[in-house]
């Protein structure tokens, strides 16, 4: 069967760039990647990933894609043009590529490396993590404040080199000074980090004393941060290029600052919503009556009906936080806890038995959860 036209099996048009070419590739080698398809459409996928990958290694390469403009199929098949530019052996760029792809199908694209303009391989910086502990409050209202983290500088001693002074850095003899080395198991030629120079292309025979050979000297700044209001526990702050420096002019890594909130005295948060315990006492709980309640930042009062039993809850609309997400502040939930006295005098002993006394008096309207409890209890030993 006839080959298809290999822009055609990419989707791009013939003046495509290298990079529409590369991220055409990408999408299609995703889509149709073997460990990604299985069952009946398996067969059917792994032949569009290899003819992607074949349409790719041609078209990425300046020879071979030349070739194929000019004569078509012919131009680059190795039964006709032999072991050249358009044969079995010449990759182009296609090692880069799907190294790439591999990051994005197995988790690993963050840092993976790309060719820089000299042939080394160019790496991202690695991410850093940054511990913030705020109060309740500041969380609630937002805060602008400042954090120490690391820096690197340029080391002066060997003005970045890396290598002591009067002397030079060396080509890695394993990579030929390309950072990378070619690994080729049957379908695949997988690009990976040389061992040896770790990316850089060089090889430092005698490093510099003061920066042990990195080149650059960890030190400290200062950031400013601005904590937006309504953030909670957990989330994070994305600072962008305050990472860690890439390798060979790679960019560097990003700062990601992430929120603790101290526990607080009085209230504890559910999402937008606040809870706090009010503790009242059995005179106030029997009378009812406005009592004042705390809010974050401010007071409030709610009104006690007479008889107000231990653990009723009030709700006060409005006197939560306002989440990053929210159009509207939480609720502050109120919730009643009727103190028992303790170290009573005996005229205190005195009146509280004869309130006691009065209440037994009474019958069971004075206790409605007790009757109602005891009359549980005896069914519950009926028989």
């Amino acid at each position: 069967m006839a080959k298809r036209d290999y822009y055609e099996v990419l989707g791009v048009p013939k003046n495509a760039t290298d990079e529409d070419i590369k991220k055409a590739y990408r999408k299609l080698a995703m889509k149709h990647h073997p460990d990604r398809n299985q069952g009946e459409d398996a067969k059917k996928s792994e032949e569009k990933f290899k003819e992607a990958k074949e349409a790719y290694e041609m078209l990425s390469d300046e020879q071979k894609r030349a070739a194929y403009d000019q004569y078509g199929h012919a131009g680059v098949d190795p039964n006709m043009a032999g072991r050249g530019p358009g044969g079995p052996e010449g990759f182009g760029g296609f090692a880069d590529a799907f190294g790439d792809i591999f990051g994005d199908i197995f988790g690993g694209g963050a840092g993976a490396g790309r060719r820089g303009g000299g042939g080394q391989q160019v790496y991202r910086g690695n991410d850093l993590s940054y511990a913030m502990e705020i109060t309740l409050e500041e969380a609630a209202n937002g805060k602008d404040t400042q954090i120490r983290i690391p820096s690197w500088e340029t080391c002066e001693t060997c003005s970045g080199t890396g290598a002591k002074p009067g002397t030079s850095p060396k080509t890695c003899t394993t990579c030929s000074g390309s950072g990378a080395v070619h690994m080729r198991q049957g379908f695949f030629s997988i690009q990976q980090t040389c061992p040896h120079c770790r990316g850089t292309g060089k090889i430092i025979p005698d490093p510099c004393v003061t920066c042990s050979g990195a080149g650059k000297i960890k030190k400290q700044k200062t950031l400013e941060v601005k904590i937006p209001a309504g953030i909670n526990e957990g989330m994070r702050i994305r600072s962008a290029g305050n990472g860690e420096p890439g390798t060979n002019g790679g960019p560097a890594g990003d700062l990601y600052i992430e929120i603790r909130i101290k526990a607080h005295e009085i209230f504890e948060r559910d999402g937008d919503d606040l809870h706090c315990t009010v503790p009242v006492s059995l005179v106030s709980a029997a009378l009812g009556g406005a009592i004042e309640v705390p809010t974050l930042g401010s007071k409030a009062e709610i009104e006690l009906p007479e008889g107000t039993q231990h653990g009723k809850t009030f709700r006060l609309r409005g006197k939560g936080i306002k989440g990053l997400r929210s159009t509207y502040p939480g609720d502050l939930y109120c919730h009643i806890t009727v103190e028992t006295p303790v170290k009573l005098t005996e005229h205190q002993r005195k009146l509280l038995k004869e309130l006691d006394e009065s209440f037994r008096k009474g019958g069971d309207k004075h206790s409605p959860n007790a009757k109602s409890w005891t009359d549980r209890v005896k069914d519950l030993f009926k028989g």
